[in-house]
């Protein structure tokens, strides 16, 4: 199915509003809502139906008797009072705090929040027949509100920094580093859940595609295409003239790279190759155009003399750059690439511009499904916008406590020794941590998927979890969609049809050892789902391990394929083919480990940790990581905001690998770290090179100790603290400051972490969530940690300061200085390596306690109650036992605490609730944060001290 062909034909038909007079179309009232026949355009009943008093669903068919696919992202039943009322052109369906209108002439349908007030139009629909596969489905595209200025967000995990998805192009296609969740939602408190499972595109509906297609491309002697220049250890080996840069994926490589034996693999290996193209670039349309440069390797990019780009990503891991370029019609622009493949992809891509009007409007268009299908979403705020997401989806569970303390991994300890050795370090040292994590591998070489364990380097795995366990931490062990032929787990599916064996009819083998064959299971129904946890609750469940790293779950059945190949090696489904349920795949997978742990341990709350993630994955107790991002500080700077969107689309636990995963080879040593497929190489750093290493690890660090989950990880470089930073460094002393400040936070962050079950709540906010100011819209390296602290990591190497704007609406105190700012203004923040900034805002009441080693080492401890003074404010102080899932039977305890600013004054509020193990008689502290008082520089101090049973008590300044 190709994408260029299915937009062809969707845009052929996009607008379905009648162009002329039309009799107007009829409608029906059912149980639920209401059913629409219009009568004009391509939807021939669109049906809506009230899912809750502020949620209305959506779906249009061009056929009624079409089968419609069941959702695999929502949850939710229809539900709620509404009334009906009609004109003679319209219909409007009203519930309590929403409603829709619809149009009798074109089905299109403009949405009102409680107040009455319009906040979502549809401005076109289309649904246009296509054939996947020999089957019949349709391609769908809607458009909203043409020439909105509301600031959108959302839309999953995307790294090229983008804040404010108003104006942005995104694809949404599952990638090692890019999470697709169909879910925006507005600063105008409305939100939009798009219910397909297709590649789907945000913006501009039509696919982005190498820069020929749109643009003339001329040699520097006027012929058609570029010059390339083949370099072989500095010596030009070949000049040619190409058509285009054409090596976007492995499919390409193979049919484009030149076959002069000079550029052979053989030839050229251990050796530096370069290719150079120049020319120039042409365009009919005058404006300023998208484009993108998707790459691996090194690469630079040079736009009319200017560097427009200098990147480098893993061989095996290619991934888009945006950048825009000015055109003016007819005018050439100089084009300039360097790129030194070794063994990576690249290419150019390209698309014209929209108008004004449709660049900035929410358009939603998909490759493949049943019908036009999505959900409008109204509230007074954007956290209500998020509890109507999950109201739709699925609550996300409260992960266990000791989930937000420290986790220590690496790709990957070797032997059950290295990881037991690593933790009793920690312990010896004192440094903080709660979990260990043993990465892929762990299986004997030829036994991937398996699940078992290597006897010579795992001759214990029990014991290893027990030793674990003794030491007061947690284990985490990756599992896998991936298996290989010869496993009888993998015979076992295929027998059923539930393996996807194409990539093994091929002859595919992966990259260990000699190469294995090797596919995935398809989790697309119940029994394929029993079957995968079943394999792995008779080999590693039984152990008691207590997290589930599922790896890989975009999946990346053969890395590098085109959407086309991709959909093949996946084909057939238990749902149809492979490209309608392009998109799911980590939603299914953890949905297998999930249910069947709440089976077998009923009272244990589960922590899953996923690459990938989708609509709803946040209900399988699933937190998910970037990916396998790079250690550069571009990438440090990407994650920023991805993770804020990302928590923004309604999944509220994130985390990232501190350091970045993978590194160049100038930042490695001749150690790398136990590579299985790197043993011999080595480092190429400079002495500049390991400061600059160290510095990026050391701010990547601070960034992870206020992120929602704090973990390092990565290949090529050990991270464990106390090997990454030198013995006596200021980087040691440094690391361990942040990890004992994320244990002293740990009531806050506790509290703040119970809200996104309670009440629906989000850890990482965006700016936007908590103030009006127009000003914090698209800021895309700053964001809130809870409501209290605003972050600003710094992402500039041998940087010592940087700007940070502070929103209007509150006062902000500086956590190292004490330093009292008047929001609304940018100012220049120091940021000497030791210290990330970080801002407090006016009236936060912040618990914090004692460092301890682990989350529930102290729990009769003593908590300070520090106080930010200036402005009102309050904090509902939230404890359980942190384990179980009797928070979900009330089982937990509340105290609120309450700070008025004109009497000086902090109430700690009478306790409500209980749970088993609860400390009933406590010690609470009080400090009062005045201009000038620096909260880091004494973080025992207190100015009062009270025993608390359970009473109210008020406590003065």
């Amino acid at each position: 199915m190709k994408a260029a062909k299915i937009w062809a034909s969707v845009s052929a038909i996009a607008l379905v509003m009648s162009a002329g007079a039309a009799m107007a179309g009829s409608y029906e009232k059912t149980a639920t809502g209401i059913v629409v026949k219009p009568d004009t355009g391509t939807a021939k009943e669109v049906r809506l139906e009230v899912m809750s008093d502020s949620i209305i669903h959506v779906l249009a068919t061009d056929d009624p008797a079409r089968q419609q696919m069941p959702s695999l992202m929502t949850v939710a039943t229809p539900g709620g009072d509404f009334t009906v009322s009609e004109t003679k052109k319209n219909v409007t369906l009203k519930a309590a705090k929403a409603s829709a209108v619809v149009s009798l002439e074109t089905g299109l349908v403009t949405f009102y929040n409680a107040d009455g007030k319009p906040v979502l139009s549809e401005a076109a629909a289309s649904i246009t027949p296509v054939t996947v596969e020999g089957q019949p489905y349709v391609a769908t595209h809607a458009q909203f509100n043409r020439g909105t200025t509301e600031g959108l967000y959302g839309l999953g995990q995307h790294q090229n920094a983008q804040m404010d998805m108003n104006g942005e192009d995104v694809l949404l296609s599952q990638h090692n580093m890019d999470v697709a969740v169909p879910f925006v939602m507005s600063d105008q408190n409305y939100g939009l859940l798009w219910d397909n499972n297709s590649i789907t595109r945000w913006g501009n509906p039509t696919p982005y595609a190498l820069f020929s297609r749109d643009l003339k491309l001329a040699t520097d002697d006027g012929k058609p295409g570029l010059t390339a220049k083949y370099y072989v250890d500095g010596k030009l080996v070949l000049t040619r003239v190409e058509s285009d840069i054409r090596y976007q994926y492995l499919s390409d490589v193979a049919a484009n790279w030149p076959t002069d034996p000079a550029l052979s693999k053989e030839a050229t290996a251990g050796k530096k190759v370069l290719v150079v193209w120049d020319g120039t670039m042409t365009s009919d349309i005058s404006g300023v155009h998208k484009m993108q440069m998707y790459s691996s390797d090194y690469a630079d990019l040079t736009i009319d003399g200017k560097k427009i780009l200098s990147v480098w990503r893993q061989g095996w891991n290619p991934w888009y750059h945006n950048f825009e370029q000015n055109f003016t019609q007819g005018k050439p622009v100089k084009f300039h690439l360097e790129w030194q493949p070794s063994g990576g992809m690249i290419a150019i891509t390209h698309n014209n511009p929209q108008s004004a009007a449709d660049q900035h409007s929410l358009q939603f268009t998909s490759e493949a499904g049943t019908g036009l299908n999505y959900y409008f979403i109204a509230s007074d705020s954007m956290d209500g916008v998020i509890g109507g997401y999950r109201h739709l989806t699925g609550q996300a569970p409260l992960m266990p406590k000791w989930a937000y303390g420290f986790w220590q991994s690496r790709q990957r300890y070797e032997t059950q020794d290295q990881l037991l050795g690593v933790l009793k370090t920690y312990r010896d040292m004192q440094i903080p941590i709660d979990n260990m994590v043993q990465d892929w591998f762990y299986w004997p070489e030829d036994q991937w998927g398996s699940h078992t364990f290597d006897p010579v380097r795992f001759p214990d795995p029990q014991k290893m979890v027990d030793e674990v366990h003794k030491e007061h931490a947690h284990i985490m062990i990756s599992i896998w969609g991936k298996f290989y032929a010869n496993t009888d787990n993998y015979k076992a599916f295929e027998k059923k049809g539930y393996m996807w064996t194409k990539n093994v009819e091929e002859g595919q083998r992966d990259w260990v050892g000699k190469g294995y064959l090797n596919s995935h299971y398809s989790p697309y129904n119940q029994e394929a789902r029993d079957m995968y946890y079943k394999q792995l609750h008779d080999t590693l469940v039984v152990k008691g391990f207590d997290a589930w790293w599922m790896d890989n779950t975009e999946p990346d059945v053969r890395s590098n394929t085109s959407p086309e190949e991709f959909a093949a090696l996946i084909t057939p489904t238990q749902m149809g083919p492979g490209a309608i349920v392009h998109n799911p795949y980590a939603l299914m997978n953890t949905k297998a480990m999930y249910d069947g742990l709440k089976k077998d341990q009923p009272d244990t709350r589960q922590f899953i940790l996923t690459r990938s993630g989708f609509a709803g994955v946040q209900r399988n107790a699933a937190a998910v990581w970037s990916g396998d991002t790079v250690g550069r500080w571009n990438n440090l700077y990407d994650q920023i905001a991805a993770g804020v969107n990302f928590s923004m689309s309604g999944i509220p636990n994130w985390t990232h690998d501190i350091g970045g995963y993978a590194q160049e080879t100038r930042f490695q040593g001749t150690d790398v770290g136990g590579l299985q497929e790197n043993r011999a190489a080595g480092g190429t750093g400079t002495a500049e090179d390991l400061k600059e290493w160290r510095e990026l690890n050391q701010r990547w660090f601070q960034f992870g100790a206020f992120s929602p989950l704090f973990r390092s990880h990565g290949e090529g470089v050990k991270r464990e603290i106390f090997i990454i930073a030198p013995e006596g460094s200021e980087m040691r002393e440094n690391m361990i400051w942040y990890d004992k400040l994320r244990y002293r936070l740990m009531p806050y962050i506790y509290a703040t972490a119970s809200d996104t079950y309670h009440n629906s709540g989000t850890i990482m906010r965006g700016l936007v969530m908590d103030f009006r100011d127009p000003k914090v819209k698209d800021i895309k390296d700053e964001y809130l940690f809870g409501h209290a602290f605003l972050v600003a990591p710094v992402s500039e190497y041998k940087a010592t300061s940087r700007s940070v704007y502070l929103p209007a609406g509150a006062d902000w105190y500086d956590f190292y200085t004490g330093e009292h700012v008047n929001g609304g203004q940018t100012i220049t923040a120091n940021a000497p390596l030791s210290q990330m900034p970080l801002y407090v805002k006016a009236g936060s009441v912040v618990p914090m306690g004692p460092v301890t080693q682990y989350v529930d080492e102290k729990p009769d401890a003593p908590l300070t109650f520090m106080v930010y003074t200036g402005a009102d404010g309050t904090f509902s102080l939230y404890e359980d036992d942190g384990v179980s899932n009797g928070y979900t039977r009330g089982e937990f305890s509340r105290i609120p605490l309450s700070y008025n600013d004109k009497t000086g004054e902090l109430t700690i509020g009478a306790r409500t609730g209980s749970y088993k193990g609860m400390i009933a008689n406590r010690t609470f502290r009080v400090r009062f944060i005045t201009p000038g008082t620096s909260t880091s520089g004494n973080l025992d101090a207190f100015d009062k001290e009270v025993a608390y049973s359970g009473a109210a008590v008020t406590v003065r300044k």
